[in-house]
């Protein structure tokens, strides 16, 4: 572990030696066991603002004030300790989320209510998301294509990032910890009247880390980023507002792809959000909104002479106008309803063309409570498509309110994701082996064309079959969870959830190569569903202590593997030499990267009258396979598996002279890594913190 002991040892004089000085007394008052009841809000859910106990939906939300009392970086920190979710690194060292065993593609990432792009290999890195500027996280579980389309089979996260307050303010951020990891940020705000604005700054760098001293790559190479966000609104009167935001994200890294090929990579992201809203009268309000985004990887590997090797480039496009209204037709009902265009283009290394899509869509939504303790969501979304079929995905939830104690809510949605355009048009051939992967569009005109060429020995699946559209991967989700207050100061949630889905998306041989390799490409085969529960508590006695926990079971399976498995087609060692024998239906584990239990546990403490807090986040996850290590294909009982492992992290923070907050803490306080098979994990990190509020 690399650690800059100079600076650490420095911040822990001046944090403990403020403690000491700022203790007025070692006795402290105990406060009243009322609670402060506080009203959550919600707008992600159903694009509209809503309170999160009155929701149908299985909602969590990640507070402005337990992000800034863990002292997290990045966005990955906080989605880790939350019910549901777990972070997963990729073949690049980026990190997607898992939600409730869905891959990381099918949950949609947004800032401020619009999405982030750059899924590279159907990844996006939440990583590079500082939390530096964030109000509130909002995760919304189960299918939501029928407001957001696209990406939300499997949920949303949605990023609400901090207004300005009245009149001129701002804070200053540092952190310094292990790996000379350094977190600087700045956010200044002003308000006035009609006007307001707000801009951010945060810069980090790392020099990356190493968990496998065997060989001469680092497993994170040393990287720096940096964000920059602003934000500005104007009411020209009490009907009428205008919001404007942009973001600018630059990210340089080392990339080093053998002893002897070296390079860099560079990410430039910017996006651009304008909203203008007005309201005609106290039933109808309308929005309309566009955005624009780009996303630009480039990297490129020398050799040892410095003569150049290679270079890669990936450069998306998106843009997006929409125009949606509210009616309310009563208190007590409201109707919301959008319509929109998304014109999407991407350049990149290995691809047949620079392909384009365009896809408007329609949306509507009808919101009512017919009763008190009845509220009922029905909505439905049509998204046609240049280049896969038209999708229309419905949604309908309930709540239903026994008591003021007990309540039960349900939802059933239908979500796709589109096949990107790596499915579609790659066109790609391996130098070294000789393998070949070509797009679904790209193969009725590459495989000819190879063929021509001499490097076809035989075709194996007919060209013809490529004539079709590749479908769009789609999955029906069902959540049935149950709400129980016994106290005021007690809250339990339990969430039962399916997800069906159809048309996955896969890899298979097309033809076989002269060279003895073959050449893949993209079909639907797959039918899988994930199943099981999630558990939550929270419990606060009273305004000093809040604890928290979390639980889910998960059951994430292939059928056509389970058929397998049910008429004794599967076989197995036990060890290289040994023979083999038929395996029973029991055997069959589950889908890769899912654990079947995991779980998290959270104490948070005030000590009010010293000014300082404290909190200690335990996550647990269980063994998990990766691959499939005795020939069979499948993950069964007889596979090697990682081992399953728990996370502990401590965050102390003291609050001197009104303005000022400094934190100190220890992230995996065991010091647990994998050098084989984890690589997000990268052992202890003990770090300081700074906070200046002016």
């Amino acid at each position: 572990m690399s650690l800059n002991k100079n600076n650490i040892f420095i911040f822990l004089s001046i944090f403990f030696g403020c403690l000491c000085f700022s203790q007025e007394d070692l006795a402290f008052e105990q406060d009243s066991t009322k609670t402060e009841a506080l009203v959550e809000v919600v707008v992600s859910a159903t694009r509209t603002l809503r309170q999160l106990a009155s929701l149908p939906l299985p909602v969590q939300i990640v507070s402005k004030k337990e992000i800034e009392s863990v002292n997290s970086l990045r966005l990955s920190d906080i989605l880790n300790e939350q019910t549901g979710l777990i972070t997963v690194p990729d073949f690049g060292g980026g990190e997607g989320i898992q939600l409730q065993g869905l891959d990381s593609q099918y949950t949609l990432i947004l800032i401020d209510g619009v999405p982030l792009i750059g899924r590279s290999a159907g990844t996006l890195d939440v990583s590079r998301i500082t939390v530096g500027n964030i109000k509130q996280i909002e995760i919304v579980k189960g299918a939501s294509s029928s407001l957001y389309g696209s990406d939300a089979l499997g949920g949303v996260i949605n990023i609400i990032t901090e207004q300005p307050k009245y009149g001129f303010n701002g804070a200053a951020n540092s952190r310094v910890g292990s790996y000379n990891t350094y977190d600087t940020s700045f956010d200044l705000g002003y308000k006035k009247n009609r006007f307001a604005i707000s801009t951010f700054v945060n810069s980090f760098n790392s020099d990356g880390y190493d968990l496998n001293k065997n060989d001469a790559l680092n497993t994170i190479e040393p990287y720096s980023n940096y964000t920059f966000n602003t934000k500005l609104t104007y009411n020209f009167n009490k009907q009428t507002s205008l919001f404007v935001s942009g973001r600018f994200y630059t990210q340089n890294q080392d990339y080093v792809a053998s002893e002897i090929l070296r390079g860099e990579s560079n990410i430039n992201e910017w996006n651009t959000h304008l909203k203008l809203s007005h309201k005609y009268n106290n039933k109808w309000r309308s929005y309309f909104e566009f955005y624009a985004t780009r996303y630009k990887a480039e990297e490129y590997l020398n050799n040892p002479d410095n003569s150049h090797y290679s270079d890669a480039y990936f450069n998306q496009l998106l843009v997006r106008p929409e125009i949606r209204g509210t009616y309310n037709i009563t208190q007590k009902s409201t109707f919301i309803g959008g319509l929109g265009w998304n014109h999407e283009t991407l350049k990149r290394t290995d691809f047949s063309t620079n392909p384009e899509f365009n896809a408007p869509y329609v949306y509507l939504q009808y919101d009512t409570n017919p009763t008190e303790n009845i509220n009922i969501i029905l909505g439905a979304r049509f998204d046609n498509h240049s280049a896969y079929q038209s999708q229309f995905s419905p949604k309908a939830a309930l709540l239903y309110k026994l008591s003021e104690k007990i309540s039960i809510k349900s939802s059933l949605g239908y979500g796709f994701k589109a096949p990107d355009f790596r499915q579609l048009y790659f066109d790609f051939t391996n130098s070294t082996v000789g393998y070949t992967v070509l797009g679904y569009n790209a193969v009725s005109t590459k495989l000819p064309e190879l063929d021509a060429e001499g490097q076809i020995a035989n075709i194996i699946v007919p060209i013809s079959e490529f004539e079709n559209e590749l479908n769009p991967e789609n999955s029906v989700s069902l959540n049935l969870g149950f709400d129980y207050k016994p106290l005021t100061s007690l809250k339990l949630n339990l969430n039962l959830f399916r997800n069906n889905i159809t048309d996955l998306i896969d890899t298979r041989v097309i033809a076989n190569k002269t060279n003895g390799q073959n050449v893949f490409s993209y079909y639907n085969v797959h039918e899988v569903y994930t199943q099981g529960l999630e558990f939550n508590t929270d419990w606060k006695p009273n305004n000093q202590l809040k604890i928290s926990g979390g639980y889910q079971l998960l059951f994430a399976k292939d059928k056509a593997a389970e058929k397998a498995f049910k008429n004794g087609n599967v076989y197995a060692r036990k060890t290289p030499s040994s023979s083999s024998f038929q395996l029973a239906k029991n055997d069959y584990f589950g889908l890769y990267n899912r654990s079947r239990h995991m779980a998290n546990a959270k104490v948070f403490y005030d000590f009010k009258k010293w000014k300082l807090d404290a909190n200690i986040r335990g996550t647990y996850r269980s063994k998990y396979g990766l691959y499939d290590t005795n020939g069979n294909t499948y993950l069964d009982a007889y596979d090697t598996f990682v081992k399953g492992y728990t996370i502990w992290d401590v965050a102390i923070n003291k609050s001197l002279f009104n303005n000022y907050r400094l934190g100190f803490g220890i992230d995996n306080i065991l010091g647990f890594t994998d050098t084989q098979n984890i690589s997000n994990i990268a052992g202890r990190i003990i770090y300081g913190k700074l906070n200046i509020q002016f």
